[in-house]
């Protein structure tokens, strides 16, 4: 995996203010010290700090993404609530759609399909989220949920260039725990061959997400079809995500 380009998306979920800037110095010095772009770094902070990461990221290479957004397209009464082109005029160039917590709260397929249709049409590009619970998995229903998530989730999207699909199992989320290296590398392939042979794509970004740490990286990067990772927790700590992406070099 040493010369394949990465991307690594920083998911801070409901953490951060306006003096977690400060720890972003760190890793903006970071991504300017390599020479070669083998990787993209991209931070997804809640809605209230698009807007400060935008501007604090100018001039650098590093991108900003939402971690949601609103279906309807248009401006209306939807107290709370964001949609894509919000999103896209405050500077963000990303957006994460059909997480498992959001699906706990009741996102349904269509209408993560019809968030993603949105979000491309004002210029998004989009972090696609799928996976399967515990329960699930022990009924070896994995490959069965994972091709419903992808069918129903990118319905009539005849284009994936701008769109990144995110494996993460819901069993590892949070927990501490990934699957076996084999087991997530056969998932893996699953996912690019499902798009190649249902969705007509020549080839599809997969990454991985859930519990990814700089202790678990040197497993994870062994996975030569992955394209990136998804990190939550370690990547609210500067240190932390600079040596996940160091680590997946090395």
């Amino acid at each position: 995996m040493t010369n394949k380009y990465m991307y690594f998306i920083a998911n801070w979920k409901m953490y951060g203010d306006l003096k977690s800037l400060n720890t972003l110095d760190k890793v903006i010095k970071f991504s300017k010290s390599y020479k070669k772009n083998k990787f993209k770094l991209i931070y997804c902070p809640p809605y209230t700090l698009l807007d400060a990461f935008s501007s604090k990221f100018k001039k650098t290479k590093l991108d900003v993404g939402a971690q949601n957004c609103h279906e309807y397209e248009s401006y209306g009464a939807f107290t709370g609530s964001v949609n894509s082109k919000m999103i896209k005029n405050i500077g963000a160039n990303f957006v994460i759609i059909g997480h498992s917590e959001n699906r706990a709260q009741g996102e349904t397929n269509l209408l993560i399909n019809k968030k993603i249709k949105d979000a491309l049409k004002n210029k998004l590009k989009v972090i696609f989220c799928i996976g399967e619970t515990l329960f699930e998995k022990r009924k070896r229903k994995t490959h069965k949920i994972l091709s419903t998530q992808i069918i129903q989730g990118l319905k009539n999207i005849t284009n994936l260039s701008n769109v990144i699909i995110a494996y993460e199992p819901i069993w590892s989320i949070g927990t501490g725990i990934i699957p076996k290296t084999d087991t997530l590398s056969d998932e893996i392939k699953y996912i690019k061959s499902l798009t190649k042979t249902k969705l007509k794509q020549k080839s599809t970004k997969v990454l991985y997400g859930g519990s990814v740490n700089s202790r678990n990286i040197k497993d994870l990067k062994e996975i030569s079809t992955l394209d990136g990772f998804l990190i939550g927790g370690a990547s609210q700590d500067s240190k932390k995500f600079i040596d996940i992406v160091k680590k997946t070099f090395i």
